[in-house]
């Protein structure tokens, strides 16, 4: 009895993704296609970009470190859910349920301010033309990138410290396929309205920063485009914004519907749901978004093809 209640303290469970489903054998499998589909097409895209030389340039560097970050993304959380059902093992120790949270945490936070900083690297180049190679220079995207990746970990390492540092009942059952917080705040025993208001403020401030950068960035760019009397010049800078858009809309919707929609307004199946959405769909849409209707990254693709895989002579 001793032992089983040292193990119940010590252990989470994963309910899993579809494990209440009769289908759930060809869903699993589905998603192990989908997790296979993003790390071919994120690490492809990284590839392309670091290989050619066209794409040395500050949009394509924010791209390859979005994909960087969904490829570290959906290892974080797939490769454990689809080995539980391998093995039927669903437990998860205190620690990596911790290290779990925090991964996902820092990830998701450095992929708001990089949506940020791409918002604004997409406005430079459009409304400051003359100034971009100054503005958007080596340095200054380094720096931002630094900072995505410095909010990120500060964001995964309060939250997970606070989350995990919570007293938690007997009933361990967590309603998702990984450790997110939200779902382990409903475990704890101890009354936490501080703590909630806490963090519903902090994925506030994470989310609508951003979000109003964002805006801001798009409200001058449509200005401009507004303002340009060649439907070919309208049409270009269009084009140039549009991936992006879509990126966005698709990460902070789920990202607001998961942090700022009251908990009322929730259901475990829903927040399961959203939570595969973010997790293994856009993964896998985010290269094919940035690809599909790219000539830059098409050419590079074809190039890559063409040389075998071997080095380049120039």
């Amino acid at each position: 009895q001793t032992s089983e209640n040292q193990t119940l303290s010590t252990y989470f469970i994963l309910m899993g993704l579809f494990d209440q489903t009769k289908y759930a054998v060809f869903l699993y499998t589905l998603t192990f296609v989908l997790f296979l589909m993003a790390l071919t097409g994120n690490a492809l895209l990284i590839l392309l970009i670091h290989r050619e030389p066209r794409l040395h340039t500050p949009m394509y560097f924010f791209i390859s470190q979005l994909s960087l970050i969904d490829l570290m993304y959906v290892c974080a959380t797939v490769p454990k859910m689809l080995v539980d059902k391998v093995t039927g093992d669903n437990t998860i120790s205190h620690l990596g349920c911790g290290v779990q949270m925090f991964s996902y945490l820092t990830l998701a936070g450095a992929e708001v301010f990089l949506l940020s900083a791409m918002a604004y690297d997409r406005y430079a180049a459009i409304c400051r033309p003359l100034h971009y190679p100054l503005l958007m220079n080596q340095r200054v995207c380094h720096l931002f990138m630094s900072g995505c990746w410095f909010l990120g970990m500060s964001d995964g390492l309060l939250l997970t410290a606070m989350t995990m540092s919570l007293p938690f009942c007997q009933f361990r059952k967590i309603m998702n396929f990984f450790c997110e917080a939200p779902t382990l705040l409903k475990l704890s025993c101890s009354n936490i309205p501080l703590y909630e208001m806490f963090m519903y403020l902090c994925c506030i401030l994470m989310i609508l920063i951003p979000i109003i950068s964002v805006s801001g960035s798009y409200v001058l760019i449509l200005r401009l485009i507004h303002s340009i009397n060649s439907a070919e010049g309208r049409r270009k800078a269009f084009a140039t914004c549009s991936s992006h858009m879509v990126v966005v809309l698709l990460f902070f919707g789920a990202s607001i519907y998961t942090n700022m929609l009251p908990r009322s307004y929730h259901t475990g199946k829903q927040d399961m749901t959203v939570s595969a959405f973010y997790t293994i769909i856009t993964p896998v849409l985010n290269p094919f978004i940035y690809s599909l209707r790219n000539k830059d990254v098409t050419g590079a693709l074809r190039n890559l093809m063409l040389s075998g895989m071997g080095p380049r002579k120039f």
